[in-house]
């Protein structure tokens, strides 16, 4: 759609929207005074309008009609939100920065918000001072000090699994303990975890203290020991994200045993694939997962694995809904066998800094998933991230929708908890009233979300009538969002920032993401992540000039805290550094997602590599033609963009496969939106782009992370097509 600018909207505009005629002339009267004071297309005009005129309970067509009205002749990256040095001197980064900016750099040191790029290339030239002092800051505790900070490889050429050296060599520690811990002015008395169960919407959030916390995950770990496991037995998960599930996840890390993290909705092949991998001795469950009105068995498929000693939960007071399989226990019966112990200490079992802590999986569309295993410098890497790009600190209510089987779930777990912040876990479906009504009454500060919940909240406004106001920023992950997207969920808020972080198991956290300290432009990266340095390939292989804008295949730098350093089933080096090019004397390390720097400096990415085409001789990504074609038309509430290679051979032929909102109503003409995606595609993108074909479908088909697996598309239709010859 073409907006006007600001200063050619009318009040009979606004009304158009369905905007009550009084209404429409006070917000025409502020939108006037705005640009009076500010201009007709500033960020200042912006930062008032969404202050002062946008609120949730206006049409999303006005908020659209402000934002893009603001910023029609402005260009790319228009900020939708910009930090307010008042604020910024107290976020986490701030305040360090205001302590020991000058140390850091200088003479060069302003403030936290003009400094903030200076410190980020700072992290990643001094690693020693920088996570020295970030790790101070978040009072992680060692029973033994690392004898540095980083190790580096005695080669450069050195072939070892991870080129990037070693972390905290020497150090001894227990993540979970600082979990539990209630040092730095944290009370026992505090709430470590809200939460609430779906269906129970209307009654108060129930809370666990620390004290609660920490004696419930010192039985389970004394249990635990009752069972004879070694030290750093592989134990695994697959329940919910509950209550129960963190204490357990608590528990098994406070033990000194290895968790294995196995996704709730497998089936009984996936859940035997990674059992047998991770060689884990047991696994705790729950009999039933209850949603709704449906009771979806989750044992039996535990069982149907073949899986080892099972420690199954009852989902319902009553007990559990079944008879159990010879030799597993119940979970009362596990913690009868150590109740005399009910209140009495786990002496945590601290371990080196190499130790392996968790065992988490890639997706494996492609074949068997690769087992990463987090070391004990991991889980630190995760509540960094928290602690610098969503400013997480104690008062903090975190949410986040997701699941122990996937990294954001440990992730969470210790975002949360090892920065003195509340974890806030809802118990039910994020997609309905029931969710919204649970961050508003839990009053949670940092919502993380994926695209596609929000995308869902869109769609069916279960948003409508809650209070989110007291939400200080978001976050997402999982895939790209859109601009949209973006400028709805920060409406829904009085104009929070969306903090876009993006990373991988294999990393324990983020590469690049947003900042409080920075201007945030929506559907967008502003800065590198902590310590980490990014290179963008160009089609020699090699990287592009610092900080210049292209686009292509990212590469990281090898020295990043925290990120794997070991595959339990593929060779690590091969992987992730062979083949890739030298910078500076070391070799970079391999990502593959396809990413984009802006003339602005900000970054997008554009899916993976291999969800790249090649539309007559140009290579563009799935994800830049989806962002068009999904605004093309209102019905349409997700696309995937695939290059079907023409059975015989020739150029790929770019097909749209389309999820329409009413999936009852009668579809809409494929021949006209064809049309329209063409023509929306040659005046935004390329004027020699063609859509070949748009095939609609009920769902797009997406891995248990909610990635969209174009590959699988791609075979259906290439079998389709050739299946018609």
């Amino acid at each position: 759609m073409d907006y006007r600018a600001l200063d050619s909207i009318t009040v009979t505009d606004i009304k158009a929207l369905g905007i009550a005629s009084e209404v429409a002339d006070e917000l025409h009267g502020l939108l006037t005074d705005i640009i009076r004071s500010y201009g007709n297309g500033s960020p200042e005009t912006w930062c008032h309008i969404s202050k002062r005129v946008l609120s949730p309970d206006l049409p999303f067509s006005f908020h659209q009609m402000m934002y893009y009205g603001c910023y029609k002749h402005y260009g790319s990256d228009p900020p939708a939100w910009m930090p307010e040095l008042e604020s910024a001197v107290f976020t986490n980064v701030g305040q360090l920065l205001e302590r020991r900016g000058k140390e850091f750099l200088g003479s060069n040191y302003r403030d936290p918000i003009t400094s903030f790029s200076s410190f980020q290339e700072f992290s990643v030239s001094s690693p020693e001072v920088y996570w020295k002092a970030v790790l101070d800051d978040m009072h992680i505790t060692f029973s033994k000090p690392p004898k540095c900070i980083l190790q580096m490889n005695d080669s450069p050429d050195c072939q070892s699994p991870c080129p990037g050296g070693q972390w905290l060599p020497g150090a001894v520690f227990n993540p979970a303990k600082d979990c539990l811990s209630s040092k730095e002015n944290r009370s026992l008395d505090d709430a470590a975890i809200i939460w609430r169960v779906e269906g129970c919407d209307n009654m108060p959030v129930k809370r666990l203290t620390l004290r609660e916390l920490r004696t419930e995950a010192w039985l389970v770990a004394h249990a635990l020991n009752s069972l004879g496991f070694e030290k750093g037995t592989a134990i695994a998960i697959d329940m919910p994200m509950n209550v129960t599930s963190v204490v357990i996840y608590l528990a098994i890390v406070l033990a000194g045993h290895v968790v294995v993290s196995i996704a709730d909705s497998f089936a009984a092949r996936e859940i035997s694939t990674r059992v047998n991998i991770s060689k884990a001795k047991a696994i705790f469950t729950q009999d039933l997962i209850i949603r709704g009105d449906k009771s979806i068995p989750l044992y039996s498929r535990v069982v149907d694995a073949q899986s080892p000693l099972a420690i199954v939960i009852p989902t319902r007071s009553t007990g559990l809904s079944m008879k159990l399989r010879a030799g597993d226990i119940s979970w009362h019966a596990f913690l009868e066998r150590v109740k005399d112990l009910k209140g009495v200490e786990f002496a945590a079992v601290e371990q080196s800094a190499k130790s392996f802590t968790n065992i988490l999986f890639s997706s494996g569309t492609t074949g068997e998933p690769k087992a990463i295993p987090w070391t004990l410098v991991t889980p630190l890497k995760a509540a960094a991230d928290a602690w610098c790009h969503m400013d997480i600190h104690k008062g903090d209510v975190v949410a986040w929708p997701t699941n122990l089987g996937w990294m954001m779930g440990p992730w969470l777990v210790y975002a949360s908890l090892l920065n003195k912040a509340s974890l806030a876990l809802y118990d039910g479906s994020p997609l309905g009233s029931g969710f919204v009504k649970f961050v508003q009454d839990a009053k949670v500060t940092m919502l993380g979300v994926v695209p596609s919940i929000v995308r869902s909240w869109k769609s069916t406004n279960c948003t409508s009538g809650y209070d989110w106001s007291s939400i200080r920023c978001f976050s997402s992950t999982g895939e790209a969002s859109t601009v949209d997207e973006c400028l709805w969920l920060m409406g829904r808020a009085g104009y929070k920032p969306v903090i876009e972080i993006c990373g991988g198991t294999e990393i324990g956290g983020g590469f690049v993401a947003g900042s409080l300290l920075q201007a945030q432009a929506l559907s967008a990266f502003s800065t590198p992540g902590m310590g980490c340095s990014l290179f963008i390939l160009g089609n020699d292989g090699f990287p592009l000039p610092q900080n210049m804008p292209g686009i292509g295949e990212l590469a990281l730098g090898p020295f990043l805290f925290g990120a794997s350093s070991a595959l339990l089933n593929a060779d690590h080096y091969d992987v992730y550094f062979k083949g890739m090019p030298r910078w500076n004397g070391m070799v970079l390390r391999r990502h593959g997602d396809v990413f984009e720097r802006s003339p602005r400096g900000y970054y997008r990415a554009h899916g993976r590599a291999d969800d790249t085409m090649n539309l007559g001789g140009i290579k563009v990504s799935s994800v830049e033609i989806e962002r068009i074609c999904n605004s093309v038309d209102e019905s349409i509430l997700e696309t995937a963009a695939i290059g079907v290679p023409p059975h015989g051979g020739g150029p790929e032929q770019l097909t749209i496969a389309i999820v329409f909102k009413n999936q009852n109503g009668s579809t809409p003409d494929l021949n006209k939106l064809k049309l329209c995606f063409n023509s929306s595609l040659q005046k935004n993108l390329n004027p020699l782009f063609k859509v070949h074909r748009v095939v609609p479908y009920p769902s797009l088909p997406r891995t248990a992370t909610n990635k969209v697996m174009r590959r699988i598309l791609r075979q259906q239709l290439a079998a389709e097509h050739r299946s018609k010859l």
